[in-house]
């Protein structure tokens, strides 16, 4: 088995937790998530903690069915910390000129291209932007559930890549991105 998948997880208070159909829910004060569950695990719900076992009996290879233990153990940890905590990225607009700004869930992005870009982001993510002067702009999102959340930074971060010449780009707080000498440099 795996021995990511036989970690317990625990239910903070507020937080309310069913399994049906093989569907698991997760209710909390962020908000609701669910996350379907093959039927070759076994969850079990009791005492306060979520617990997943495997089905020796389902026709599932062995190999599969422990790949399958650690990612739904996973999956449901990141609901419960998702709909009780909530999760936060940031990121770092760094380049001459770059600006972001946001009226609601619609950002704005200029980023050196000779038009603006514009991305609506779901209701279930809150952007939060900040410009001042002499700092880098940043973006803040935050959201209960961390796979959407990711996606959404990965897509952001893809309007412009870090490049490693110049430094400049999307980065995530924090990022240190490894410089590398031009052409120049080698010609002395």
């Amino acid at each position: 088995m795996s021995r990511i998948g036989k970690l317990p997880i625990s239910i903070p208070a507020g937080v309310t937790v069913t399994f049906k159909d093989n569907v698991v829910t997760a209710k909390g004060p962020k908000g609701e998530l669910s996350q379907y569950v093959n039927p070759s695990i076994k969850t079990i719900i009791e005492e306060g903690q979520v617990t997943f076992e495997v089905d020796e009996n389902s026709p599932v290879n062995y190999k599969q069915k422990q790949a399958f233990h650690g990612l739904y153990r996973s999956l449901v940890n990141n609901m419960v910390v998702g709909v009780s905590e909530g999760y936060e990225n940031t990121l770092e607009l760094v380049g001459v000129g770059y600006r972001v700004s946001n009226q609601g869930n619609l950002v704005e992005f200029s980023l050196g291209y000779t038009h603006p870009i514009f991305i609506q982001l779901p209701k279930e993510v809150k952007v939060e932007t900040k410009s001042e002067r002499n700092q880098n702009p940043i973006i803040i999102l935050e959201s209960a559930d961390k796979q959407l959340l990711g996606l959404i930074c990965a897509k952001i971060r893809s309007f412009r890549k870090p490049e490693p010449y110049k430094g400049k780009g999307i980065l995530f707080q924090g990022e240190v991105i490894r410089r590398k000498s031009g052409k120049s440099a080698s010609a002395k």
